[in-house]
């Protein structure tokens, strides 16, 4: 049996959402963040701030790349390879898309009921994985019209 595949066939890749990785980043830097003091934000926000490293520009000033934006990064990167696992019709592309809203109400519950995931990096990695649920399946969807041979003219 290759690789990666469970018993039927079913590559377990292609049935796993990617875009879970960028928020077990987050989640890992929520754990050792510590509070927020007497800032009122989460104290995940002065550890997402801190600069990774900064790039002298030619406009003389200095363009800052922090660990927010390396998690940015990272969602995009995992909504990339999400949606091009959509164009296929496949079983395991409907389950990926099942995992993908799970993921995605867990974020939202996340956002709103607790204090850490409340920060403009965790909305908008929640966003990406609002695009990957309604994109992806809008892909699947014309994917399979297609290898189906369903679409305009058919029955005309």
């Amino acid at each position: 049996m290759p690789r990666g595949r469970a018993k039927g066939g079913i590559n377990i890749f292609t049935i796993f959402p990617l875009t879970i990785f960028p928020f077990l980043i987050y989640m890992f830097f929520i754990l050792f963040s510590g509070n927020g003091g007497d800032t009122g934000l989460p104290g995940v926000q002065r550890t997402l701030d801190g600069t990774l490293f900064t790039v002298p520009m030619l406009s003389g000033v200095g363009w800052r790349f922090r660990l927010g934006d390396l998690i940015l990064f990272i969602g995009l990167i995992t909504l990339s390879i999400e949606l091009i696992k959509a164009t296929s019709a496949k079983t395991s592309s409907m389950i990926n898309h099942a995992g993908s809203m799970a993921v995605f109400v867990l974020a939202l519950i996340g956002f709103f009921v607790f204090s850490s995931f409340a920060t403009s990096v965790f909305f908008f990695l929640m966003l990406m994985t609002l695009v990957d649920v309604v994109a992806g399946s809008m892909i699947t969807i014309v994917s399979a019209r297609r290898d189906f041979g369903v679409g305009d003219g058919i029955g005309q």
